[in-house]
């Protein structure tokens, strides 16, 4: 059994509070709710908001791994650095996709650019433009058929295979010299992880 414990006296130089009234008991009260609302509310809100963000990013993601083909776009930074693929500027209509197995990756970019940029883009993979051979089609028929590509149209085409040790990357590039000064380069850039 526990024995009460005596209430402490209030002290005597201190006025007693006037009893409260049914106003302020009610404001008080809607204060109290009010709070407890935002305390339980905001912390939801944000939760059901960065869920859905999380849902859409699931979903963004889902599409650009399940593409079967080119995508409108540059190579994401990282993309870029593995393969040694940088684009130019100012590089037009970019697309690229990404292939991965157990024993080769493979990036393959499209883009436009001008000379300025296609030399740029050259110097940028270890090469030069006096590299390009005319009529060269480097990029294979598996290359082509994956990446949906014909270098059969109109032309002239240059191309280069630019190899490399292992396990930096090797370069298969297709230019298609139509409009000499704003050329369309195909690349291939393939990896053994």
């Amino acid at each position: 059994m526990t024995a009460a414990l005596p209430r402490q006296a209030v002290p005597p130089d201190e006025p007693r509070r006037p009893a409260e009234n049914p106003g302020h008991k009610a404001r008080r009260r809607a204060l109290t709710l009010l709070i407890i609302g935002l305390l339980i509310g905001i912390p939801a809100g944000y939760l059901v908001i960065s869920a859905n963000q999380s849902r859409n990013s699931g979903k963004d993601k889902e599409a650009k791994y399940a593409a079967t083909g080119l995508t409108p776009g540059l190579p994401s930074r990282v993309q870029s650095r593995l393969y040694q693929v940088t684009a130019p500027h100012p590089a037009d209509s970019p697309a690229s996709y990404e292939t991965n197995n157990w024993k080769t990756s493979r990036l393959y970019v499209q883009f436009r650019t001008n000379d300025a940029g296609l030399d740029a883009f050259l110097e940028s993979m270890g090469t030069r433009r006096a590299e390009l051979r005319k009529g060269d089609i480097a990029i294979g028929a598996r290359d082509q058929k994956v990446s949906g590509w014909r270098f059969t149209g109109t032309g002239p085409w240059w191309g280069l295979t630019h190899a490399q040790k292992n396990p930096a990357p090797t370069q298969d590039v297709v230019v298609n010299m139509y409009d000499p000064k704003n050329p369309v380069v195909y690349v291939v850039s393939r990896t053994v992880p």
